[in-house]
């Protein structure tokens, strides 16, 4: 696609309500910038909203956005393990990861899903990805998480190695990236796939990070869909940690969102990844569709 006009176009076929001034106003800003996707949760569960994660990625690629994706793989490992009749046990949103499990952890990230997203993008025509895993060329270096205790193969991302990411960048490719990290001493850590997305935002300065998620974003009420938060600010988010009102499972997507504003990425967005297309309508639209948080107030 040569131009802007014919980009415009792309979009408004798979979304024909977005104004085209708006997105052509949105494609410039966004051109040439890297935007991390964190992938995972109910997200992931039907093959058709696989197949349209597959096609807004291409399409991100063809008007000059620079996607890395990152995904973990819950409720797949979940299942695996309940139908070997293992335990299934998280603390604090973590999942408990033994030598048994993390054995599982590896069979359906990188065996499975990793493997089927990467040939979902490789069957659109024009745009080429590429799969890898923390454990390929020392790309997500971890070590051991110590909070909460009692975890097991869970750990932490220690460094990145960007120069992979780039070098996959500039040679067109879009990274597919499992959560699984190396330790020093050769092995396998379980990596809660929202801290690997924040911290692979972070080492690459993406402009956005997006958190695919099975919830339309942060609410106000918990029990009432339309009080949907639209902006909030990292303060804003901090505030609502202190006094108790996030728990469970996103525990561990707020940490991510701030730690990938503190460390410089400009916006974070929570998604509802079971919505078609949702990523370009947060992108492409002044409405939007989720939680979108910015540093502060004045962006």
């Amino acid at each position: 696609m040569k131009n802007i006009s014919s980009k415009v176009e792309a979009l408004r076929a798979i979304q024909p309500n977005m104004r085209s001034s708006t997105v052509e106003k949105y494609i410039k800003a966004y051109t040439d910038e890297i935007v991390v996707i964190k992938y995972g949760g109910g997200a992931m569960t039907k093959p058709a909203l696989k197949k349209d994660l597959a096609m807004d990625l291409s399409l991100m690629k063809r008007v000059g956005i620079r996607p890395v994706l990152v995904h973990g793989g819950g409720p797949e490992i979940t299942e695996m393990m309940k139908q070997l009749k293992m335990d299934v046990k998280f603390i604090d949103g973590y999942r408990k990861t033994d030598s048994k499990a993390i054995e599982i952890v590896k069979m359906v990230l990188l065996g499975k899903i990793n493997s089927e997203l990467v040939g979902l993008v490789n069957s659109i025509d024009s745009v080429e990805a590429i799969g890898l895993s923390g454990l390929d060329s020392h790309l997500i270096q971890s070590e051991p998480k110590k909070e909460p205790p009692g975890l097991g193969f869970v750990g932490d991302v220690k460094k990145i190695n960007t120069r992979l990411i780039y070098s996959l960048i500039e040679m067109d490719y879009i990274p597919v990236i499992a959560s699984v990290g190396l330790g020093k001493d050769g092995k396998m850590f379980n990596i809660n796939a929202d801290s690997v997305a924040a911290a692979m935002a972070v080492a690459l300065e993406a402009h956005h990070i997006m958190f695919l998620t099975d919830v339309d974003g942060i609410l106000r009420d918990l029990g009432d869909h339309k009080s949907l938060i639209s902006e909030m600010t990292a303060e804003h988010i901090e505030r609502l940690v202190e006094k108790g009102e996030v728990s469970g499972g996103m525990i561990p997507k707020i940490a991510a969102c701030l730690a990938a504003i503190k460390g410089g990425v400009g916006w974070a967005h929570i998604l509802n990844g079971t919505h078609p297309h949702v990523m370009l309508q947060e992108i492409f639209t002044k409405r939007g569709a989720g939680t979108m948080i910015k540093k502060d107030a004045h962006e």
